[in-house]
């Protein structure tokens, strides 16, 4: 099923792998063989850096707090029901809190020396991402972002790459057992597990056939 752009459209985001040892680098278009991580935010700001909204990652899969939605990049608009291109630039917004996935080259990450990764609610270019389909994956193949097939994103003005820290670092209160995420230079991290995502729950919304079937957003 190719995800498609809507208002409606919730989806939690599953990280591949965490960590290498539970799957091997060749099990990676075996979405349902990652460790079961959940791109999370909830009203928890950083104590350092930006002082915004957190997001971490999360293994419960029926927490509220791992759906987002996928919208179109800051100042454009999207039609509900369009597939989501590979190559494309995004913007996801949490549910709960209506912040947008956000990042910056100001702030390191707490734990890994990263780039930090926030919720924020600016509405900047900050927030777009751009949906990078791996060679091999049937994604690449359709041209489009398919559901529960592995993708990258990488923040649009830094050229981050989305990621989950090692199950080593992980906060405690107020958010314990949940892992870092940050960002960090995709150069360096080649074809990392780390860096790749699926979608996974949700609402999805029926792609869209013909120009009758307009409704912006």
């Amino acid at each position: 099923m190719q995800l498609v752009s809507s208002t409606l459209g919730y989806l939690a985001l599953l990280a591949t792998a965490a960590t290498v040892s539970a799957i091997s680098l060749q099990d990676l278009d075996e979405a349902h063989e990652g460790s079961g991580m959940r791109l999370h935010s909830h009203t928890v700001t950083y104590g350092s850096g930006s002082g915004q909204q957190s997001v971490t990652a999360f293994p419960e899969a029926d927490d509220p707090n791992s759906l987002w939605t996928v919208m179109g990049a800051n100042g454009h608009t999207c039609e509900r029901g369009d597939p989501v291109p590979c190559g494309s630039a995004i913007r996801l917004r949490h549910v709960n809190t209506r912040k947008l996935l956000h990042s910056h080259g100001q702030h390191k990450s707490p734990m890994t020396g990263g780039y930090e990764v926030s919720a924020y609610e600016g509405m900047d270019q900050g927030d777009n991402w751009v949906v990078q389909c791996p060679s091999g994956s049937a994604s690449k193949s359709k041209g489009f972002w398919l559901r529960e097939t592995p993708i990258q994103l990488a923040h649009q003005d830094t050229d981050l790459a989305l990621l989950t820290a090692s199950k080593r670092n992980v906060y405690g209160s107020p958010i314990p057992g949940q892992l870092e995420v940050a960002g960090h230079p995709a150069s360096r991290l080649g074809s990392s597990p780390d860096q790749r995502w699926i979608a996974q729950e949700g609402i999805y919304i029926a792609e869209r056939k013909n120009e009758n079937d307009k409704d912006e957003f």
